[in-house]
């Protein structure tokens, strides 16, 4: 009998449990799910949905949604309130599986 395949390291163990219980048919549906959220994840974002202070930047990137350079103010006793903001930061824009606009952190320009 052939071993099942490893799942990836970076994979939560509440999912990897999981799908090895399931049948075929729900694995091939869950398959179809998966291939389209990354779709969804990888479409760009409309610009007017991004926050103001978001610059869109042109990048080789071949992941999901819109990559923006973005500053940023932290708490309320910080000095950056009264200025532009830490950064430029890298963030990338994407819709979720709901359809809600949702951002997560890069980097600092040139550290990719």
């Amino acid at each position: 009998m052939p071993h099942p395949p490893t799942p990836p390291e970076s994979a939560p163990k509440y999912i990897t449990d999981g799908l090895p219980k399931q049948d075929t048919d729900t694995l091939h549906e869950l398959r179809e799910y998966i291939d389209e959220l990354i779709d969804s994840r990888e479409q760009p974002v409309d610009p007017e949905d991004l926050p103001d202070n978001a610059d869109p930047v042109d990048t080789e990137d071949d992941g999901a949604g819109t990559i923006v350079k973005e500053r940023v103010k932290c708490g309320a006793d910080c000095t950056c309130n009264n200025g532009t903001g830490h950064g430029p930061y890298l963030y990338r824009y994407f819709y979720d599986e709901s359809g809600s606009l949702n951002s997560e952190y890069i980097g600092k320009p040139g550290d990719q």
